[in-house]
């Protein structure tokens, strides 16, 4: 059974030579669909073998579902273009492939911040089911936490090894993309008629620091650490604050 690698893209020129390059030998061809990239993305994927599609960008959930349809095989691996194979996962996805692809399987992706790779305060193991049955699931949600929701019967595997994740080069790019990933959620929020009281403002981000750095360890990454929790804790007072305003600006 053919595994098809499914990219989504826009000016990802940073990070997408990295992706296709781990993907080499461990899947049969690499689906990516383009958004409107105004660097070099588009030719760097080409260049590097993968067969690119323009489409206007829609949501998350529908781009990657689009993208799902273009692929011949009848497994997909679907990744972010900032996030490559670790050798010890792709070595775990070749042995798969050999005994039989079967079911869905889940990775655990690891995050590089800013140089440093994260283990703790939640951020690993970030669990995600990655490899799937083409005719079996489907990427679900309007806005920017969309869901693989896989049909009935279908079996998740565990396998060994990391899918890495070169997320944020800087402190401003994790700011830059709480703005736009807070300002999301507020809409998907306010969509389905939630509010934010005063425990969602003020009680919520406090949570939120305590949980991430004191109860999941987020102190043992370091600076780092403090500096996911803290920014984390400040992206939950936006996002409802955001909720907020879109009420007040109703009344």
């Amino acid at each position: 059974m053919e595994l098809s690698a499914v990219i989504i893209t826009q000016d990802e020129e940073a990070h997408i030579v990295r992706c296709i390059t781990s993907l080499a030998g461990a899947v049969d061809e690499v689906i990516i669909v383009d958004s409107g990239s105004s660097d070099h993305t588009v030719e760097l994927a080409r260049a590097h073998g993968a067969s690119v599609t323009h489409r206007p960008w829609t949501n998350y959930s529908d781009q990657k579902n689009f993208a799902n349809g273009l692929a011949r095989g009848g497994f997909i691996l679907s990744v972010d273009a900032d996030e490559a194979l670790s050798p010890q996962l792709r070595d775990s996805i070749l042995q798969a492939r050999k005994q039989g692809l079967s079911g869905a399987y889940s990775l655990s992706r690891m995050t590089n911040y800013c140089g440093s790779w994260i283990r703790h305060g939640g951020w690993y193991p970030d669990t995600k089911i990655r490899i799937f049955p083409k005719d079996k699931a489907r990427w679900e949600g309007a806005f920017v936490h969309e869901t693989l929701e896989l049909g009935p019967g279908v079996s998740v595997t565990p396998l060994r090894g990391d899918l890495l994740h070169y997320s944020y080069g800087s402190i401003s790019d994790h700011i830059r993309q709480v703005d736009l990933f807070t300002t999301i959620g507020a809409q998907g929020l306010f969509g389905r008629g939630k509010r934010a009281g005063f425990t969602k403002l003020f009680l919520s981000p406090a949570a939120k620091f305590i949980g991430d750095y004191l109860l999941r360890g987020g102190f043992r990454d370091g600076w780092y650490g403090f500096v996911i929790a803290r920014i984390s804790a400040h992206a939950t007072f936006l996002k409802y604050a955001k909720l907020r305003q879109l009420w007040r600006e109703q009344a």
